[in-house]
């Protein structure tokens, strides 16, 4: 028996997740009262239950008084479970917010940011004991099915982290969200020759230019190395979201390549999420 409590922020996509674990053959609820949920895991979990796979959303909207008096009395009664819980920054909630034009369920006459302060108060409990941590502020719907697929479905392992690697130019400023910057300006450019200089890192031949160049296999071997230490002691610390930026003059030609190199690597570890953004690939082709 398979049985998930899935929470978090308002606007982190909790419903959104609900709905791709209903699409994997999860037996889903949401909103369900905090004082049925003892009952409702004693049917899910009875001998003659014909359920497997079983996913209860849980938020502030329904109250979550008791929640952890709860929780620790399914765990007195020998239920496994899993919680989900799906995360986002502050300023990515409030623009989600006023986009749908929604009030925070905590502060239905006030201010978004009160009621995520509040919230977060609220919830303290469950991020703590979460089985896994989504942070959806940087992720695309099809990023975040990617991410349940591989946990819910294929069970892999999951390490509450999820790595984005970011191409960008320097001409164009440090991306702001940036955790941790590499600058590739001491490769090669191939922007000074002929052949290549209207192409990009993402073919082929402006990667062969930019990876002949001893230099460049020796950075991506130490930063690999850096990572491999650097990753496991974010998640220790409780960090779920990580922005790698790799950049170079114009962001088109050496940190594309080296992004997508640095991309492949962590994707074959198998350890964490993560996804390649090349920011500013396409700002000089905009300007000629």
């Amino acid at each position: 028996m398979k049985f998930v409590i899935v929470t978090g922020m308002s606007g982190a996509g909790k419903s959104t997740a609900l709905k791709m674990l209903e699409d994997q053959g999860y037996f889903c609820v949401d909103n369900l009262p905090v004082p049925l949920v003892g009952k409702f895991a004693e049917l899910s979990f009875a001998p003659k239950s014909e359920l497997n796979k079983v996913a209860i959303g849980m938020d502030v909207r329904t109250g979550l008084s008791g929640m952890e008096a709860t929780l620790e009395g399914l765990k007195a009664q020998g239920y496994v479970f899993e919680i989900l819980f799906m995360e986002a920054n502050d300023q990515v909630l409030i623009k989600r917010f006023k986009e749908t034009r929604r009030a925070h369920p905590l502060v239905m006459n006030g201010r978004v940011e009160d009621g995520i302060g509040k919230e977060r108060e609220l919830l303290r409990y469950l991020k703590k004991n979460a089985t896994y941590i989504i942070d959806t502020s940087q992720l695309l719907t099809r990023e975040l099915k990617a991410e349940l697929d591989e946990i819910f479905s294929k069970n892999k392992g999951f390490q509450n982290l999820f790595v984005t690697v970011l191409s960008f130019g320097y001409k164009y400023g440090i991306p702001s969200d940036a955790d941790l910057v590499f600058d590739v300006r001491f490769l090669p450019n191939p922007y000074y020759v002929d052949e290549l200089k209207l192409k990009n890192g993402n073919d082929i031949e402006v990667q062969d230019f930019v990876m002949k160049s001893p230099d460049a296999t020796c950075f991506l071997n130490k930063l690999e190395d850096l990572l491999d230490f650097l990753l496991p002691n974010y998640v220790k610390e409780g960090k779920n979201q990580l922005v790698i930026a790799v950049g170079c003059t114009g962001g088109k030609h050496r940190s594309v390549t080296l992004a997508n190199k640095l991309y492949e690597r962590l994707s074959a570890w198998q350890k964490y999420g993560c996804r390649i953004e090349h920011r500013d690939i396409e700002k000089d082709a905009h300007r000629k």
